[in-house]
């Protein structure tokens, strides 16, 4: 599969208020963004709410240590681009919704979690691009591939190279890779309750959730 231009929504550090302990990743340099919930360009087809504008938050400390790793990557000529970090819960609740409507509940529980660790700000979806072009690179499979191509050892020459140079890259700053899913990694020393904080104009009042989060 041939690399993929660069789609042409990015994130902006003054569209929406960043809640208190978080950060917004527009406002960490070299980032790249490619927030497909915003637009009906996902799984589901339709802008998922909560994603009022293109927005990429994460936990602070997450988010510190997803700057390192776009660090480490940029020094191998690679950008990291976010594909999603802080969910919204209700996000999450649109999902599972498509996946019921549609009858695709054999996601639920493996690819599409009733409560995500998204939900935290502790969880993040990330690709690579070329560094000089900006150019997103093939990884083996589109992000939101529901299928085996998507299973992080499932792929062959440059593709499990940049898997590979993916994953070291992020589980040396403290990112747990998700086997299935070569793009989702958690930050394993976050520990935070979900919420519900929309990017954008808010749906519904704030809120936040209690529990403990999925994938």
């Amino acid at each position: 599969m041939p690399a993929v231009e660069p789609a042409p929504y990015v994130a902006s550090a003054a569209a929406s208020p960043v809640p208190a302990g978080f950060t917004d990743l527009a406002t960490i340099p070299g980032l790249h963004f490619r927030v497909a919930y915003a637009t009906a360009d996902n799984f589901t087809g339709a802008p998922l709410p909560g994603y009022g504008w293109p927005g990429a938050w994460l936990a602070a400390p997450a988010a510190a240590a997803l700057a390192r790793a776009a660090t480490a990557l940029a020094a191998l000529d690679y950008a990291l681009v976010v594909f999603d970090g802080y969910r919204p819960a209700r996000a999450s609740a649109a999902m599972v919704a498509w996946a019921e409507r549609v009858g695709r509940t054999d996601l639920l529980g493996v690819y599409i979690a009733r409560r995500s660790g998204h939900n935290d700000g502790g969880s993040v979806d990330v690709g690579l691009a070329d560094l000089r072009t900006g150019a997103l690179l093939d990884m083996g499979s589109p992000f939101d591939t529901f299928d085996a191509t998507a299973h992080i050892p499932n792929a062959t020459g440059d593709t499990k190279k940049r898997r590979a140079v993916l994953g070291e890259v992020m589980i040396a700053q403290g990112w747990e890779p998700y086997s299935m899913e070569w793009w989702h990694f958690r930050f394993e020393a976050w520990q935070g309750a979900a919420r519900d904080v929309p990017y954008g104009a808010s749906e519904a009042p704030e809120e936040t959730i209690r529990g403990e989060a999925a994938k």
